[in-house]
């Protein structure tokens, strides 16, 4: 009896202790785990449609174009598994056989730069499939080559030559910002203070998952900040 009482004693300070808010020693398996880093940078993105336009223009170009994308992001900081991802550049060619506005499939091959480390490009590609594969769709192909990102005030200018490459620049008035009910899609990346941009040009050139294309002079572009 006495020994019955002890024990329960011992389970009933061990079951206050919990509920006081003490803390229990991390498993192993949680010890163990890599610590994860927010992970940041700049994206931007060109479709083959406006994505800011009066309703008229919208409507006329949602059943005829705006299947493909072009993506591209520039990882600033941060870590996935354990890998550090500063430096490395990617791009996307997204091309479904349907409008991106609609929830069509969508098949998606990436460029990762050659600068980057054989884990650095899985540690991206899983990333990207994890956290933004419902809006771009599934990775079918995934290459190597020269990535080049620069963004300054004056915007965007990314390529990759033989696969992509793209011109972007803000809008000089801001119009997206006062007038959002014109703003017709969301960004294949979630990102932070979404804003439209006006393509000076933007090509996909090499053909792998659907016709090359080339577009200018339109409001077709997203860009902005993300952090997963």
């Amino acid at each position: 009896m006495k020994s019955h009482a002890l024990f329960s004693g011992i389970a009933l300070a061990m079951a206050a202790a919990v509920c006081s808010g003490s803390s229990a020693p991390a498993s192993p398996k949680s010890a163990n785990q890599p610590a994860q880093q927010k992970v940041t940078g700049d994206y931007v993105e060109v479709r083959t449609a406006s994505v800011f336009a009066g309703a008229c223009h919208y409507n006329g170009e949602l059943v005829t174009v705006g299947k493909e994308a072009i993506a591209a992001w520039n990882f600033t900081a941060g870590a996935w598994h354990g890998v550090d991802l500063s430096g490395v550049r990617a791009m996307a060619a997204v091309s479904s056989d349907a409008n991106l506005g609609e929830q069509a499939a969508r098949k998606v091959e990436l460029v990762i730069d050659s600068a980057a480390s054989d884990a650095q490009a899985k540690a991206v590609t899983d990333l990207l499939a994890e956290k933004c594969g419902k809006q771009l769709g599934a990775i079918v192909a995934t290459r190597r080559a020269p990535v080049r990102f620069e963004h300054d005030a004056t915007g965007y200018q990314v390529k990759s030559a033989g696969y992509a490459a793209m011109s972007v620049s803000p809008m000089p008035d801001a119009a997206c910002c006062k007038q959002p009910s014109l703003v017709w899609y969301s960004p294949l990346t979630p990102v932070t203070g979404r804003k439209v941009g006006f393509t000076q040009t933007a090509a996909y050139t090499a053909g792998t998952i659907g016709d090359a294309w080339e577009r200018d002079g339109e409001n077709s572009a997203f860009y902005g900040s993300f952090a997963f």
